[in-house]
């Protein structure tokens, strides 16, 4: 076993965060899904993170953070997000009679802010993008003075997201490689630190649509890079700004960061459907999609891909996948 990554985060803390954590959020279903592996050419398991309250990861993360306010206060928390951390937070805050606002783009996918309301949570929303979000929820949190809950800075949504390397490592059977849809970094930072150090030999592969590349390309510089504008469907990994730490982070854990195409993510999502029954959002697609861009590179090997969120507009999935979700191809 090799020694611990010198990362922000703590494999005992992993461990005991699974004692805080919701267990509807924790042993996730993964399994070897052989229907798709005739198109991808390898072994492929699926681990996913869509069949809990919230349809994604980020329920780890978030019960962690309300736990510690829970316990210490304040008793109120904002959040940037562009819709499953907005919910996963509304979920676990409402859980213990918590605070909470989240803002969001007013062009975030409705399915997501509706469910965000639905969880009783303040939404307000911003004309620009998660980036112009994030500032409008630090500005809220200055002004009156309650947690300003950061995606993958706050240590907890990283090590929430961490207990899905536990998961990987302790059930699935022998794997070569796992791919991780990368935005911000609290899952790649998170899964790859606990493979770093349990299972070294494991290729941790992040992925990125090539429309929103910011961290993608700052992994590749060793430097944070930002971009202007992104312009990709997948939502949820669609930010500008890298944070320096959580970069940091990334830098000691990460074999390769890639970028795909969108047309492979909704080939990617299309697969996902046809083959395992799952309707997924774009960025739970982009491990798939990394497969269909460099076919030669996993074959003949076994790739775990973490399905990270299920929260997707049942009109634009039609629309991208050519087919009504629930019903068959």
């Amino acid at each position: 076993m090799s020694p611990p990554p010198e990362t922000r985060l703590d494999t005992a803390r992993i461990r005991a965060a699974r004692r805080v954590i919701d267990p509807v959020f924790l042993d996730s279903p993964q399994y070897r899904c052989e229907a798709l592996e005739p198109d991808l050419g390898c072994a492929v398991t699926v681990k996913l993170e869509t069949a809990n309250p919230v349809r994604s990861f980020k329920g780890r993360g978030t019960e962690l953070v309300a736990a510690l306010l829970d316990e210490n206060g304040p008793r109120a928390a904002v959040c940037a997000s562009a819709g499953n951390l907005g919910q996963a937070l509304a979920w676990s805050g409402r859980a213990r009679g918590l605070d909470v606002t989240v803002v969001a783009s007013r062009f975030a996918p409705a399915a997501k802010l509706d469910r965000i309301r639905a969880l009783d949570a303040r939404l307000e929303l911003v004309d620009g993008d998660f980036d112009t979000a994030r500032e409008r929820a630090a500005a809220i949190a200055r002004h009156d003075g309650v947690r300003l809950v950061e995606d993958s800075l706050d240590i907890e949504t990283c090590e929430g997201a961490a207990t899905i390397g536990l998961e990987l490592v302790e059930a699935a059977p022998p794997f070569d490689a796992v791919l991780i849809a990368l935005g911000g970094g609290a899952m790649a930072t998170g899964v790859g630190h606990v493979l770093r150090t349990l299972a070294p030999g494991v290729e941790v592969i992040c992925v990125q649509p090539a429309g929103a590349p910011a961290m993608t390309r700052s992994w590749h510089r060793r430097r944070v890079v930002t971009t202007e504008s992104t312009d990709t469907i997948a939502d949820g990994v669609a930010g500008r700004r890298p944070i320096p730490d959580v970069l940091d982070d990334l830098l000691l854990v990460a074999d390769d960061a890639v970028l795909v195409e969108e047309a492979s993510i909704v080939a990617g999502m299309r697969g996902l459907f046809e083959h395992a029954g799952l309707v997924v959002e774009p960025s739970a697609a982009l491990g798939v999609a990394a497969i269909l861009e460099d076919r030669d590179r996993f074959a003949g090997r076994h790739v775990v891909t973490i399905v990270c969120g299920g929260n997707v507009d049942p009109d634009a999935h039609r629309r991208w996948v050519g087919a009504t979700p629930g019903h068959g191809p």
